[in-house]
Formats: C-alpha cells, structure tokens, sequence
C-alpha cells in the first residue's frame, strides 16, 4: 500500500479495506478512550481539543474519532467535566504524505458531513508532527525502521502538550493468522491480503516497543495488548513539561 507506483483503483481499493478493519477492530472507539483519559487528567479540559492523527490514509479512523470525540467531550458529554463551554469540543486533523489519500478522506468527511475533522498532506518523517494537544497514529510504526519510528515519537512528543497515543500492530503468532484470516473475509483488495501478513511480520513484540520508546525518551508510556493482536501505548507529558 505504500508503494507509489500503485495504481489508483488498487490504492483505493486497499484503503476500503483498511477501512472495514479498522471498524471490526474498533479502532477508533480505542483511541476515544485513551485520549478521554488524557485529556481530563488535568486541571482543565482544553477547548477545543486538537488532536493530530499522524499518517491518516483514507481517513477513516480520523473521521470517526473525530465524531467520537464531539459527543464524549462535548459540554454535558460523558468526559466534559462537567464544561459548559460552547462550540466544537475536539477538532482532528489528519495528515498523510499521500496527496490521494488524503483527497479521499477530505471527500468522504465532507459527504458524511463531520465537523471537527481536517485534512493536510504533510510527510511526517522529514517535516514532522504539527503542535497539537494530543497525537496519534494508527498502523504506522511497523512501516518504519527504528531510527525513523525513534524520530517520529520524538517529534510526536515534542508537538504535543498532554499526550500522545499509538496503536500497531504486534507480532505474534495469533497476529499472524488474524491478519490472513481478517484479510480474506473483510476484503477483496489483493493489496491488502498481501500487505496485512506481511505488517504483521515487519511489526514489533512488545518488549520491542518498550525498547523503542525508552530510546525515545517516552519510558514512561504504557503499553496495553487489545484486539484484534494490537498495542495501544499512552504517554502523558510531565508536570515539568519534559518529554520523559
């Protein structure tokens, strides 16, 4: 799915599928309560809160977190703490280096007509990650070796004021036969029947994520296993600000 040289019906057709994925795997609904968590840990919940999905693809996680996200945190929500402010409660924004992904999500947000939910492309590896509150990425470390993924959570750490969430993929047996299992029954894209074996084994164990984010300054994130063989780690600024 990476490859550029992709044509774009097959592109497409892969994000589709990712799309159906992450709906069975309830991505979203995941990451809705790790960012609640993070944002009404502190004295003040932020209005609106910013939250930065890194390396969006078609979108659809960012455009569902960000409905979550409105009505959990909106005044009287679940999360609110009780606000009475008014206005949109979060606003995410979605970037990715894939000027057609990121068409794709910025049409399917606007025939679905979410508010709260923007699009840039933005290539996070060489220009970084935007200021935000909190940021997140979903499937997209296992793509990278571990220098660039060292310097993405760093620049993920150093742009976000609360916190940042990630949600990989772990490699595991289990992960393995999920993938070929989920692939064939969610999807018809040969891309992602191909794809969604090989992430598996191009993933990380958990004492490998754990190693990685010490060496990026994170150590003290939490790493939790969820469905489908996944890992959602959570790491939440210090009082003093630092990025460990």
């Amino acid at each position: 799915m990476d490859d550029p040289a992709l044509a774009e019906s097959e592109h497409l057709h892969a994000l589709s599928a990712l799309a159906r994925i992450n709906a069975f795997s309830g991505t979203s609904a995941q990451f809705a309560r790790a960012i609640g968590r993070i944002a009404t840990s502190g004295p003040t919940l932020p209005r609106p809160l910013r939250v930065v999905d890194v390396a969006c693809g078609g979108g659809d996680v960012t455009i569902a977190l960000a409905t979550r996200l409105n009505r959990l945190l909106a005044p009287g929500g679940p999360a609110a703490q009780g606000s009475a402010a008014a206005g949109t409660a979060a606003i995410v924004t979605g970037i990715d280096m894939s000027a057609r992904a990121v068409d794709r999500a910025t049409a399917r947000a606007a025939g679905a007509g979410v508010t709260g939910v923007e699009f840039a492309v933005r290539d996070v590896v060489a220009d970084g990650c935007p200021p935000c509150d909190i940021a997140i990425s979903s499937l997209f470390l296992h793509h990278l070796e571990d220098a660039d993924s060292e310097r993405v959570l760093r620049s993920l750490a150093d742009a976000a004021r609360l916190g940042i969430v990630i949600s990989d993929l772990l490699r595991t047996r289990a992960g393995l036969i999920l993938a070929v299992l989920g692939t064939m029954v969610l999807s018809s894209s040969r891309v992602a029947r191909v794809d969604g074996p090989l992430s598996v084994r191009s993933a990380r164990t958990p004492a490998e994520y754990r190693s990685l984010l010490a060496r990026a300054g994170l150590a003290t994130a939490t790493l939790r296993r969820t469905w489908p063989e996944r890992a959602v780690i959570e790491w939440r600024r210090g009082p003093d600000r630092g990025t460990a």
